[in-house]
């Protein structure tokens, strides 16, 4: 609506000035020019910059850090709050949705006359287990106490593999994880995917690195390990959680890192459910899926030298510390939904040691979050209708659409790809599906029992019920409908196996899409989001897959390694950035979010010089349109964060510190160094032939 509106001012007054500078046109006629004029002038000054000038820090110039320069009076201002290990745009649009959702779940649970299972008794169930502490104290461990029963009398090995089947479909840790989606060889079907698991820390190098920081960790892990046992009535839990620790330790030492992982082509190893057998040595795997309801013929293994690895450690390791193993890892898993001595001794390690949080959030918070997680969708249903407005998701519509075309002429205009692979890579870029607001079908959860009076049980049955809905997906065609997102998530993904991107309704909202704003700061917010998701679908590995999902290389061979040349580009810029004298950015597994950053917000700019239409945009607040694209993206990535949680994000996290997601992008771009006079003196420069470009 407000392009169409600049376009016609633009137009207006060009023909006016034209008008004016005639010698024989009347006074009046020059009186009605300048009147058109006038309110043409009036209908752009409506529209605002969408840029939060109060937060622009002047003593920081834009040509030396972008980031600070932009966001620089509002980090100064910004505390962390007590509850939060980071805080930013996404984490205020969070809190905004958090607060909406508590009106609607509280009045579900003061409804007393809502039907047995419907939606609003299930909500009003939901929050009144989670609210009624009184009844939680009562119990303590109770809850649990089947379950840890039947982990303490399990007889054998054999009967072991079924009870670590049964506790996966409940919600407990298992040395691996499984899931089912499309096979990404052929994303017609769905298929059952394995993938190593079973860590309490954050990741492997956790276990493995010597230096104090991780050992300290570690030994603060090994203290919660035993008051959680001890909590629970294990016997000499001292002695348990030692052995606990050393079977994590070899897990650790079997698994792959983060970056191999992440890697679609060695990841996809599909095979007979009798090759897995052999592959597992003594962990009797078919039995396993047998026990999981689980009727399939061939499987994808994600790490294979893992599960070889992991035979041999099931076969080593006693019965009873498996049975330990399990036990505090169920206990661990459900302990935020037992009595307070639980719910104390997991924040002090699991928020306060790992990731800096001061202090818990408000039991309603914690409530609704957790409805969220168990009634996502029911949720959202509400969320959409009082949250989303119809023309929202039509200006996003225009939006996608523009960023689609600014991505084809942006693989048009790459001098170092073939005619052939520009072809398949226009082929995948037409196939992408947009997902909007919110799914067209929602989930249905009448099977699923909620209680008012069992909170534990509420998330076991939930588990078992997630549990049902995956496992029944097997042998049925793909419903490509389906969302991994509720609407109320302020985040946006793509999906390789359906080539699709999502965006839930809570991201649209400013500072990342602003309907009161001019397209300059939505293009450069919103529209660099989107383009960053299309991005992944031409990343380090998006780009394996073609535009059905399937696992395929579409790819001459010079095109894909002039690619994969310019991705280590970009590799060794990021390994350069480092919070800490001692930690910095691993750009190998931060490559994929990168590569969807500098490409996003490239297309994004042709997307936004496209709905100009030829016109030149307005000066808002000082700032050309195109500073104002600049600005829109820096903005949306201000955030602080406490020591711990960056340490933490910089081993596990496949996305770079919000400050390199600025400055690691801009500099890199002809049209930024243009918009804010970059010159080679200043600190963001990059010399021309060093610049990266991928698409």
């Amino acid at each position: 609506m407000y392009k169409v509106t600049l376009a016609a001012a633009a137009t207006a007054l060009a023909l006016g000035l034209t008008g004016c500078s005639e010698q024989a046109q009347s006074a009046k006629t020059e009186t009605q020019a300048q009147s058109v004029a006038t309110e043409q002038t009036k209908q752009v000054q409506q529209l605002t910059s969408g840029i939060d000038l109060e937060n622009i820090d002047t003593a920081v110039r834009a040509q030396d850090d972008f980031y600070y320069h932009i966001n620089g009076k509002w980090l100064e201002r910004t505390e962390i709050p007590g509850d939060k290990s980071n805080y930013g745009s996404f984490t205020a649009l969070y809190d905004q949705s958090q607060a909406a959702l508590k009106e609607v779940i509280e009045a579900a649970a003061k409804n007393t006359k809502a039907a047995a299972g419907s939606d609003e008794q299930k909500l009003g169930a939901f929050y009144s287990s989670y609210m009624n502490t009184e009844a939680l104290e009562e119990k303590g461990i109770a809850p649990l106490k089947p379950y840890l029963d039947k982990i303490a009398t399990v007889a054998d090995k054999a009967a072991l593999v079924s009870l670590m089947a049964d506790l996966r479909i409940q919600g407990g840790t298992t040395p691996f994880s499984w899931y089912v989606n499309n096979d990404a060889k052929n994303s017609s079907q769905y298929a059952l995917y394995v993938s190593q698991s079973g860590l309490g820390l954050p990741d492997r190098d956790y276990y493995l690195k010597d230096d104090e920081k991780f050992s300290t960790i570690r030994t603060q892990y090994l203290a919660y390990i035993t008051d959680m046992l001890t909590k629970s009535g294990i016997e000499n839990a001292d002695q348990a959680a030692k052995a606990i620790l050393a079977l994590e330790t070899e897990l650790a030492t079997a698994q792959w890192s983060r970056v191999e992982s992440r890697d679609a082509t060695k990841s996809y190893n599909k095979m007979t459910v009798a090759e897995a057998n052999e592959l597992t040595g003594t962990f009797d795997f078919a039995q396993f899926l047998k026990q999981s309801k689980i009727n399939t013929e061939d499987l994808v293994v994600r790490q294979p030298s893992y599960f070889e690895k992991l035979g041999g450690i099931f076969e080593q390791t006693d019965l009873a510390t498996w049975q330990n193993y399990l036990a505090f890892h169920f206990v661990s898993n459900y302990a935020d939904e037992l009595s307070k001595e639980f719910v104390d001794r997991k924040f002090a390690f699991y928020s306060t040691t790992l990731r800096g949080v001061e202090e818990q959030q408000p039991r309603w918070k914690k409530a609704v979050d957790s409805a969220n997680s168990v009634l996502g969708e029911l949720l959202g249903k509400v969320y959409v209708k009082d949250n989303f407005p119809p023309e929202a998701k039509a200006r996003m519509e225009e939006l996608v659409a523009n960023l689609i075309k600014g991505f084809d002429q942006a693989i048009d205009g790459l001098e170092w790809m073939s005619a052939e692979t520009k072809v398949a890579a226009k082929e995948k870029l037409n196939k992408f599906t947009p997902k909007i607001g919110y799914p067209d079908k929602w989930k249905d959860y009448s099977a699923l029992e909620i209680k008012a009076d069992d909170l534990a049980g509420n998330f076991i049955r939930y588990s078992e019920w997630a549990y049902d809905d995956m496992r029944n997906k097997l042998g049925k065609p793909v419903d490509r409908s389906e969302w991994f997102m509720t609407p109320q998530t302020v985040n946006a993904y793509y999906n390789p196996v359906n080539n699709e991107i999502v965006f839930p309704a809570a991201i649209l909202q400013p500072p990342f899409f602003n309907l009161e704003a001019d397209d300059a700061v939505n293009y450069g917010a919103i529209g660099a989001v989107i383009g960053h998701e299309l991005g992944h679908g031409f990343d380090d590995q998006g780009s394996k897959y073609d535009g059905d999902g399937n696992l395929r290389n579409w790819w001459s061979e010079q095109d894909l390694s002039q690619f994969q040349e310019r991705g280590q580009q970009l590799v060794s810029q990021y390994n350069e950035y480092a919070p800490f004298e001692d930690a910095n950015v691993n750009g190998q597994l931060t490559l994929g979010e990168n590569i969807g950053d500098l490409g996003g917000l490239t297309v994004a700019y042709k997307a936004y010089q496209l709905s100009l239409g030829g016109a030149d945009a307005p000066v808002l607040d000082g700032y050309t349109g195109d500073q104002r694209f600049f600005m829109g993206w820096a903005q949306i990535w201000r955030r602080k964060y406490r020591d711990e949680e960056l340490r933490n994000r910089l081993m596990t996290d496949s996305h770079s510190p919000s400050h390199y997601r600025v400055i690691g992008v801009l500099p890199n771009m002809p049209e930024f160094y243009k918009a804010f006079d970059v010159k080679e003196s200043d600190e963001m420069y990059i010399k021309p032939e060093d610049r990266v470009k991928i698409w």
